[in-house]
């Protein structure tokens, strides 16, 4: 696969954005890099003239712009998704600088789709929303001035994912041979893990601490694949009927 087909299975989730012309200059920034999947989770403003504007000659890629209720529509089918933050966070998923990200979301995008997912301009991700994808990246800037403006921060992802893909090509790398689990199927396992947990009595509802966080950590440290989820779900499954008295 060459790096222009690695980069079109690519999509580039914007969460809660607040300035429609931080939109248009995303757009701008993903078209110079040969990027064209745009995804929008509840913008303040869109469509809006100042987005079209800031776009330039990126319009195209407005006008097929997918708009999401939330961020498991946006990540719907993804395989691997990045979350984007200048900020650290305590129980996370791995932390990575944005050309580690760039790398292993090129490698996954070889066979599979893959996300990058920003913030809010003000607040960007929530936790939660870090912890539904696989690794959090952060762009190492001077420490004494890490902000950056919401599309510099998506030129400078999108910049790295070219390098990136180009990098592979020229050095003929084969497509990733790694099948991993979708966002539903991940998302899918923690729901039934939870809920088991919650039937055994190991997690109390009411004051579940940190532990599921915790434990999305644990797993995504580990990639999970499509089998190793399956095989885990399976486990589950087979604890609950125990649990009932059923073979």
């Amino acid at each position: 696969m060459n790096a222009a087909d690695k980069l079109k299975n690519i999509r580039v989730v914007l969460c809660g954005t607040s300035h429609p012309g931080n939109i248009g200059a995303a757009a701008r920034a993903l078209k110079t890099m040969g990027l064209t999947r745009l995804y929008l989770v509840t913008p303040a403003q869109f469509p809006d003239p100042e987005a079209r504007w800031r776009a330039v000659r990126a319009t195209d890629i407005l006008a097929r712009a997918t708009l999401c209720a939330n961020l498991d529509e946006a990540l719907n089918g993804v395989a691997f998704a990045v979350a984007c933050s200048a900020r650290s966070r305590e129980v996370a998923v791995p932390e990575v600088p944005a050309r580690e990200a760039a790398r292993r979301v090129i490698d996954a995008a070889s066979g599979q789709q893959a996300a990058l997912v920003f913030g809010n301009e003000t607040h960007g991700l929530t936790t939660a929303e870090v912890n539904k994808c696989r690794l959090l990246a952060t762009i190492p800037a001077n420490p004494k001035y890490s902000s950056l403006n919401l599309a510099a921060a998506v030129q400078v992802f999108a910049y790295e994912l070219r390098m990136a893909a180009m990098d592979g090509a020229a050095r003929g790398e084969k497509s990733g041979s790694r099948a991993f689990a979708s966002f539903e199927e991940v998302e899918g396992f923690y729901e039934q893990l939870e809920r088991t947990m919650v039937e055994v009595g190991f997690l109390n509802p009411q004051h579940p601490k940190k532990l599921m966080p915790r434990l999305r950590r644990l797993f995504a440290r580990a990639q999970l694949e499509k089998e190793e989820v399956n095989i885990l779900r399976g486990l589950l499954k087979a604890l609950g009927r125990l649990r009932s008295g059923r073979r």
